[in-house]
């Protein structure tokens, strides 16, 4: 019996019970009360829509489930964003769908509700993926409209990328399923084809009270924006449903129908199961995040019949690379070895950090694998570069921006999963958000921040006590420890897998053993959008 092994894998199934219960939160968007008020129009919630509408609700995985946690309080929150998003499959045809929630704020549009919208069409057209939008809202929400109505990245982008999508030949299918008004009327009518629900729904620039307001004409909402409106008078929608199952229903008999797609052509044979055991994974990852560990054992329980092989094995060894399969996909795999490893001239070097000859050797094997079209996959336990004169005087900063430089331009696609930490330089050399992963994921036991708690919090504490004494406090051993814990528990919150979450920093927090699904799910949807950039390293510090 290993008691390291039992006290780690008690520590993350803690942690993983605790992602379980949160999702479970999540999941009841504005609570049962609205749920049965929506039951009570008749209307299936928009989760609900989703499993309708999805071959087998299991076979998919949810983007940015944690939207929104812990943000809007003062306005009551804002679960999941107020939308719900999905890649699934449709009749067999791998899908996007969005769902508006209508039991949060009657679907009103928050600002994260904005981005999470903008990151759903991110995937579609980096992945050129057919979109559903299952619409029910009351657009904007009025109390914040300056955070969400003007900007680029606001609400009017997404008809921007409705009409962009649209010329790119991406396929958009559009239900209106309740209320869809002003602005956010545009979006359904901008898909390539539209539905309405009889009764339930409607859709307006202006409702009856605005109208009666602007111009004095009294008309009820059905007459103004009902169904039979717009399929049998003005034309705007396409096809009329009776009931919610109705409208799912005809959305599955046009997918039916779409056409194949060109492929990426990434290679991919017939998928094998890990040779060791995934669950292991619990017991191999520390509960500290500084407690050294072999990411080996890691991969070996990720990869396909286990087997992998390594790229410059002897050769900066801080950074494993090296080729396996995922589900059957080939991948090319960078990640960060988390324990002390040993040059072959003798000199220690410290897991987590990336140094000279890791940078290097990265930076090289990214370059293969995009020679070769091979979809990378990073695995982040990083607490950033090597720092001090020996690395500054190698040049770490050239040879780090080598690293960067390949990442940024990668044209193969890139996932990323956040296992550990994700600190730093580190965040960006190893695929962060800001260097476009097609999905990224963290794990429960994922920290991502400019530096690790305890040394942000011994900075931030010294500011702290530094102003205190110019204001003439005395600040005593006791009170130091108070500030100090004060500080770290604020920028712990803040370093959390579902701080970042919330902030759609990564596209949700996941169970470890559910990492090859994303990564096999997220090569299946690339493989859609053929590669049409030549990889260029651009000019390079050599």
């Amino acid at each position: 019996m290993d008691i390291n092994f039992n006290k780690n894998e008690d520590h993350n199934k803690l942690l993983l019970s605790d992602l379980k219960h949160k999702l479970s939160k999540v999941k009841l968007g504005g609570g049962k009360s609205k749920i049965e008020k929506q039951h009570a129009k008749g209307k299936m919630t928009a989760r609900e829509r989703i499993d309708y509408l999805l071959d087998d609700k299991a076979d998919a995985i949810e983007i940015a489930a944690f939207a929104g946690e812990g943000m809007y309080k003062e306005h009551g929150g804002c679960p999941s964003g107020g939308v719900d998003i999905k890649i699934g499959y449709v009749q067999g045809k791998q899908c996007i769908v969005v769902a508006n929630d209508a039991t949060v704020k009657a679907g009103a549009w928050f600002p994260i509700t904005g981005k999470k919208n903008l990151r759903a069409q991110e995937i579609a057209i980096e992945n050129r993926l057919p979109i559903i939008y299952l619409v029910d809202s009351a657009g904007v929400y009025l109390p914040m409209q300056d955070e969400i109505f003007p900007d680029k990245e606001h609400f009017g982008r997404i008809f921007r990328n409705n009409a962009v999508m649209s010329s790119m030949g991406i396929t958009q299918i559009s239900a209106v399923m309740g209320s869809c008004v002003a602005g956010g009327a545009y979006l359904p009518i901008m898909s390539d084809e539209a539905l309405i629900v009889d009764k339930t729904a409607s859709i307006f620039l202006a409702g009856s009270y605005l109208v009666k307001a602007a111009i004095g004409e009294s008309i009820d909402n059905e007459t103004l924006g009902g169904a039979t409106t717009h399929c049998e008078i003005s034309g705007v929608t396409d096809y009329k449903a009776k009931d919610d199952a109705d409208a799912l229903d005809k959305i599955k008999k046009i997918v039916n129908k779409i056409g194949d797609f060109d492929k990426a052509g990434f290679n991919r044979i017939e998928a094998k199961k890990p040779k060791l055991d995934p669950k292991d994974i619990y017991g191999i990852l520390p509960k500290s995040r500084s407690d050294q560990y072999d990411m080996l054992e890691i991969i070996k329980r990720l990869v396909d019949d286990s087997e992998f092989e390594e790229y410059k094995e002897g050769y900066g060894k801080t950074i494993i690379t090296g080729y396996a399969r995922i589900n059957g996909w080939a991948v090319g795999i960078v990640a960060n070895q988390r324990k002390l490893v040993k040059t072959k001239k003798g000199e220690m070097q410290f897991g987590g950090v990336i140094y000279n000859d890791s940078a290097d050797k990265s930076t090289r094997f990214i370059a293969n694998c995009n020679q070769k079209k091979i979809p990378l996959v990073f695995l982040q336990d990083v607490t950033g570069f090597m720092v001090g004169s020996k690395s500054e005087h190698s040049g770490i900063i050239k040879d780090g921006a080598k690293m960067v430089n390949a990442v940024s331009n990668s044209v193969v696609p890139k996932f990323t999963i956040v296992i550990g930490n994700s600190y730093g330089a580190g965040n960006y050399a190893m695929c962060g958000k800001a260097y476009d992963p097609r999905l990224i994921a963290a794990w429960p036991s994922a920290e991502l921040a400019v530096m690790s708690g305890n040394s942000a919090a011994k900075v931030l504490m010294q500011i702290e006590k530094a102003s205190l004494l110019k204001k003439g406090e005395e600040i005593d051993e006791k009170k130091e420890k108070e500030l100090f814990d004060k500080v770290k528990a604020r920028y712990d919150e803040q370093i959390s897998p579902y701080y970042a979450a919330s902030r759609i920093w990564t596209d949700g927090v996941i169970d470890p053993l559910d990492t090859r699904k994303w990564i096999s799910m997220g090569i299946e949807a690339a493989n859609h959008a053929p590669i049409e950039k030549p990889f260029n390293l651009g000019v390079i510090q050599v």
